[in-house]
């Protein structure tokens, strides 16, 4: 069962096409990725699936129900949350005020049982709840975003670039976490440019080149495909 179905998602910024009417499948407690060069379109297409960009087109269901027309707050609360590029936290505010953002609206004892779960998840959150977001390193703070993305308790995380600008050490940290995400059974989109990532997580991947989807298989079989596999996974 495909738990999000986008069907000639397109994108424009002024006079700019982004994205040139895609269509992706996400099934159901599954991790799929999305490949592609810079400028591909791959941060365009999750920020159109947000309603994030003011010119989109195309439509949009997760479990069957449209929300094609919905603003981004309808999005979320339809089941869906994005864990931006370069993680945008506020720096000046500290962890769990960063991580209650992620939960707006919602009621406070379901708050505290989320931030339960976040400070189960990722301990040391617990421990620095109280230090600002700005003093910790690039990999903390990733996790901070990650966390702050599930305070909603969505249906799908989006994930963009997780890896992004970050230590070695910081990505295998980065990676045990997305592990433990992806073993509950969440269902995750995943844009990323460390192709090792993307082989260890995910099942199924689309490959974005201008705007547009030029290839979808599982992971395995697209590691087989030379063309592609020289191209975007090195």
């Amino acid at each position: 069962m495909h738990l999000l179905t986008v069907r000639s998602l397109t994108v424009r910024y002024g006079g700019a096409t982004a994205v040139r009417g895609i269509d992706l499948d996400v099934a159901e407690g599954s991790v799929t990725g999305i490949l592609g060069a810079n400028g591909a379109g791959k941060t365009s297409a999750l920020m159109g699936i947000m309603r994030a960009v003011p010119r989109v087109t195309g439509a949009m269901t997760i479990a069957g129900d449209d929300f094609s027309a919905a603003h981004t707050r309808g999005v979320v609360e339809a089941g869906v949350s994005l864990c931006p590029q370069n993680r945008r936290l506020f720096a000046s505010m500290t962890i769990e005020e960063n991580l209650l953002l992620g939960a707006q609206r919602t009621p406070r004892a379901v708050v505290r049982a989320r931030l339960d779960e976040a400070y189960d998840r990722t301990p040391w959150l617990a421990t620095r709840r109280r230090e600002a977001a700005g003093r910790l390193s690039g990999g903390q703070q990733q996790l901070v975003a990650i966390g702050r993305a599930l305070m909603s308790a969505p249906r799908l995380l989006m994930l963009d670039e997780p890896s992004s600008g970050l230590s070695p050490v910081a990505v295998i940290e980065v990676r045990e976490l997305l592990e433990r995400i992806c073993a509950s059974g969440l269902t995750v989109l995943l844009v990323e440019q460390n192709t090792h990532l993307v082989q260890a997580l995910c099942t199924s991947v689309y490959v974005l080149s201008e705007g547009r989807v030029v290839g979808h298989d599982t992971v395995e079989n697209l590691v087989a495909n030379d063309l592609l596999s020289d191209a975007y996974l090195g």
